[in-house]
């Protein structure tokens, strides 16, 4: 295990955890602000990715492809979101935690046969366009292109969200709703369509994660299972609704598992569930504050 196999596992690690984080961000948001567990994250990110292969599918070929996919998928799995949540989960804010989370998961099962009808079982693959193909040398280790592009797209992210939160009235409405939704209605402002919005903003990142995911693994069903348990460990270990606490969560899952393969290749996808247990059981409420 000499220095450049260290490097290599980092960077790889630290692709995947960009990922993760993307997604996670989208899963603590809607936690930090509707207070709702949402179970279909995952298959919104399942759709994301269908949704990218599709349009690259249409663009035959043409480097253009995987660009038009990662900006339709994500707006494409933001109305799937919406559309779910005007319709049905608005209804159910004020419903305790476990109804939510029955309600979401019944969400789930119907959205993964909808995908199933779609694109049927058949696996799916995305191939970069030939500018994101191969692979350039980063600390003298050799790194795929594309991952270029996973690494770029965490911290845009996280500044675009955190600005959207903070600096917008939307998102500092939508934060103020968080806290005390009764007052912020009394106040004249339409809650509902601040929580939608805060809804939709999740579910677009879910397909963003989706589409950024699709050139660098097989697009099929039941994709969406392992990443939203890890969204969700991520979410918890790095503290309820929390956007930084993600970020920290995501870091240490995508790098403890790539340094577990060096370490102990069999037992590699062990590593971050046991850093994780380790970390609660230290700080139960998370690394950083939680918004609950």
């Amino acid at each position: 295990m000499d220095a450049g196999a260290v490097t290599g596992q980092l960077l790889v690690g630290l692709s995947r955890a960009m990922i993760l984080f993307v997604v996670s961000a989208g899963l603590t948001f809607v936690l930090g602000v509707l207070r709702v567990p949402n179970i279909f994250h995952g298959s919104l990110y399942m759709i994301g990715a269908f949704v990218a292969w599709t349009v690259a599918e249409a663009f035959a070929g043409h480097p253009a492809g995987l660009w038009a996919g990662l900006a339709v998928a994500p707006v494409a799995t933001a109305a799937v979101g919406l559309l779910v949540e005007r319709l049905l989960l608005a209804r159910l804010y004020h419903r305790e935690h476990l109804m939510l989370i029955l309600f979401t998961f019944g969400v789930m099962l119907v959205l993964n046969d909808l995908v199933k009808m779609v694109w049927g079982p058949t696996y799916r693959s995305l191939v970069p366009p030939p500018s994101l193909q191969g692979a350039v040398s980063v600390l003298g280790v050799a790194l795929p292109r594309f991952n270029l592009v996973l690494l770029a797209a965490g911290p845009v992210v996280a500044v675009a969200l955190w600005l959207f939160a903070h600096r917008t009235r939307v998102g500092k409405l939508a934060r103020a709703a968080a806290t005390d939704r009764d007052m912020v209605d009394v106040l004249g402002v339409d809650v509902s369509r601040v929580f939608a919005l805060a809804f939709a903003v999740g579910c677009f990142l879910a397909g963003l994660g989706g589409a950024l995911v699709a050139p660098t693994t097989s697009i099929t069903l039941g994709m969406d299972h392992t990443l939203l348990v890890e969204s969700f460990l991520i979410v918890i270990v790095g503290g309820l609704g929390n956007l930084w606490g993600a970020l920290a969560g995501s870091l240490l899952f995508g790098l403890t598992q790539s340094l577990g393969l060096l370490v102990w290749p069999q037992f590699a996808i062990a590593f971050p569930y046991a850093v994780t247990a380790a970390v609660l059981l230290v700080r139960p409420t998370g690394l950083m504050r939680s918004a609950w």
